[in-house]
């Protein structure tokens, strides 16, 4: 019993029970390695595009709305651009028939400038001087256009008789004295002093 007393057979004891203890409950877990690992992904730095934030998230929904209306706006703009494409080729187009038809009514109507009416009156009181068969001599070898200009700036009693002469010269010169006098209809002239002498 003393043996069993002293103080060294007591630690023998406690650690043999110790050891005995620790060996029949030891067993190696099986899952700890996998939480080992798992705790290790858990704690180790993510990338930042894994970053879970709402205030992000409500961020990137802001700048999709965004998106969202400037691809509306541009298609919008995209069919305005269409629209003033197609208008300019219509204005385009007006633009084209109403200089045609300017250049068509300047065909058929003679305008008299400033600087002939001078000139076009001395001759008048020429012609009108000159017996209307010497006139008619001269002025049948003027273009129309001239002839026009010129009759124009004789008054009516002066102007009758030569074109009753040009018109008793044959059927052509009829048709061309015809011709004269609905061009001289259509005339403008920019001087006052031409109408008020007739």
């Amino acid at each position: 019993m003393n043996i069993l007393q002293s103080n060294w057979v007591v630690a023998l004891i406690g650690a043999l029970s110790y050891m005995g203890t620790t060996v029949a409950l030891w067993t190696t877990p099986l899952i700890e390695p996998v939480l080992v690992a798992s705790a290790e992904v858990d704690h180790a730095p993510k990338p930042s595009w894994e970053f879970l934030n709402p205030e992000v998230d409500q961020l990137i929904d802001d700048l999709e709305q965004q998106k969202q209306a400037l691809d509306k706006r541009e298609r919008e703009l995209k069919a305005l651009a269409a629209r003033l494409e197609t208008e300019r080729t219509e204005m385009n187009a007006l633009t084209q028939m109403v200089a045609t038809a300017q250049a068509e009514f300047d065909r058929h109507v003679l305008r008299i400038k400033d600087e002939e009416v001078v000139n076009l009156k001395r001759l008048a009181k020429i012609y009108s001087t000159m017996t209307p068969e010497g006139a008619v001599s001269i002025l049948m070898e003027l273009s129309d256009d001239e002839l026009v200009k010129q009759l124009l700036h004789m008054k009516d009693s002066e102007t009758a008789p030569m074109l009753e002469l040009m018109a008793a010269k044959g059927q052509e010169q009829a048709k061309r004295v015809a011709k004269l006098t609905s061009r001289m209809r259509m005339t403008l002239a920019q001087s006052d002093s031409t109408s008020s002498q007739r």
